[in-house]
């Protein structure tokens, strides 16, 4: 065998071995911890992951288009605590359309938690209107397995048409909704304040735009949260996490437009959820699929 045809075979077996030796680094030095895996088969388009407000140790995840209007409360480990029941739209055959993320912040009521569902996927971008609804957290829900949620909805049209979402967010310094668009070379940022009354119909303020590198659809953004105290941002795509830090009291739409940090990133089957720690010392990840894994990063 020449020495050419040698090198053909050798190098690519070279080359995994390193990749495979920095992936099994990453996992023996704790960049990367599964903390464990989703563990209900209910549980298999995951598309959004938010820690609760009021309960220690428990997040939020649902899935996404195809689900009716409920989500699921989890521990780390992925195992169901309790099911959430929501009414949602009457006129849409599972009660809701898409939802793509989820949030929980402040609301109406000083010193009490509210989770936001977001009902905002749209593929094809023709939906008139998206929604989003707001629950406040209760204790309550940890009682059974089975529970309920009254919701209140609030119906958002984007100033410049109809566009795929899969990123709200919740600003809790100055008590802002965020949505970030999907797809294109370039994504939105729009924003509307958290205060509206039931079935309102507003339209979203348009912040800016980012861009990022990478090939599409990889680059597309899928997921992100605020922290808690409003200090830290995450954005993720199906490839990275962006991570940044606020500078006093900028808005959250001027920190993103600074260059991201960007952590280790276990890559997933299909991730699409990204939510930080209740104290923001860290974040997890995971991905649509059944008994998909629960990744823990540290926050940068």
């Amino acid at each position: 065998m020449s020495r050419a045809k040698k090198l053909n075979i050798i190098l690519p077996i070279i080359i995994i071995l390193f990749f495979g030796a920095y992936a099994r680094h990453k996992y023996i030095s704790h960049e990367i911890i599964v903390s464990g895996y989703l563990q209900d088969k209910q549980m298999n388009e995951i598309s959004g992951i938010s820690a609760s407000g009021i309960n220690p140790n428990v997040y939020y995840v649902h899935n996404d288009s195809g689900d009716t209007s409920r989500f699921f409360a989890i521990s780390p480990q992925g195992k169901i605590l309790s099911t959430i029941y929501y009414k949602g739209d009457p006129t849409e055959k599972q009660g809701v359309a898409d939802c793509e993320d989820i949030a929980v912040g402040p609301g109406p009521i000083s010193k009490k938690s509210y989770v936001y569902m977001g009902d905002i996927g749209d593929n094809n971008s023709l939906r008139k209107y998206i929604t989003i609804y707001r629950m406040e957290e209760q204790t309550a829900w940890l009682k059974g397995e089975i529970s309920k949620a009254n919701a209140v909805p609030l119906h958002l049209k984007y100033p410049d048409g109809p566009k795929d979402a899969e990123t709200l967010m919740i600003d809790p310094l100055e008590k802002l909704i965020y949505i970030v668009s999907k797809r294109h070379d370039t994504v939105s940022v729009y924003t509307t304040p958290l205060s509206y009354k039931p079935n309102d119909t507003l339209v979203l303020t348009h912040r800016c735009k980012l861009f990022f590198k990478g090939i599409k659809p990889f680059k597309w953004i899928t997921a992100g949260d605020i922290s808690k105290d409003g200090r830290q941002i995450l954005l993720k795509s199906y490839e990275k996490v962006y991570y940044w830090k606020r500078n006093g009291n900028e808005h959250i739409w001027q920190t993103m437009q600074r260059s991201a940090e960007e952590p280790n990133y276990q890559v997933e089957k299909q991730g699409e959820a990204v939510g930080f720690t209740a104290d923001g010392k860290g974040y997890y990840t995971t991905s649509e699929g059944v008994y998909s894994p629960i990744y823990f990063y540290k926050a940068p």
